[in-house]
């Protein structure tokens, strides 16, 4: 289990929190894929009280490319160093396998983790946490490629 990032508010003695949990694989909303398709998505879910986040409170659903372009976004627009996402599987998508590939429990339970720790050391990062990308990525029911670049406002 993860800890969540705190800090104190200078205006109240309440502790500023977030955290972004995925549920396991075993939950309802754990890492699911598409019957016929060869996807499988994540629910990262957000509970927060910083000030900065509109929504206290958010569920979405996340392919691994968009946990890419998040990180191909924030190295491209900000100035934090960002963390590694977990390896690709390209080996586990091959034809002919004796296993069950990317649906395997212990491939998705070992990239769940790792996606889970990249979020959060993202979504902790004081500077990370104004970038619209990551407000989007967190907060929107879609990913708006197009979007413009910028930091968010409280």
């Amino acid at each position: 289990m993860h800890t969540p990032i705190s800090r104190m508010r200078e205006d109240t003695a309440e502790p500023l929190e977030q955290n972004i949990a995925f549920p396991s694989p075993n939950s309802s909303k754990g890492p699911h894929h598409v019957p016929g398709n060869r996807t499988l998505f994540q629910e990262p879910s957000l509970k927060t009280n910083l000030p900065i986040f509109k929504l206290k409170e958010s569920c979405v659903r996340r392919r691994y490319s968009d946990f890419e372009w998040l990180k191909n976004e924030l190295e491209r627009d900000s100035k934090i160093v960002v963390p590694p996402l977990p390896g690709k599987a390209l080996k586990r998508q091959l034809p002919f396998r004796g296993d069950e590939g990317i649906f395997e429990e212990s491939f998705i339970e070992e990239r769940r983790q790792g996606l889970e720790q990249f979020i959060n050391k993202i979504a902790g990062h004081p500077l990370a946490q104004n970038e619209r990308c990551l407000h989007m990525f967190l907060q929107e029911e879609t990913i708006d490629r197009n979007y413009v670049p910028g930091k968010v406002r409280q």
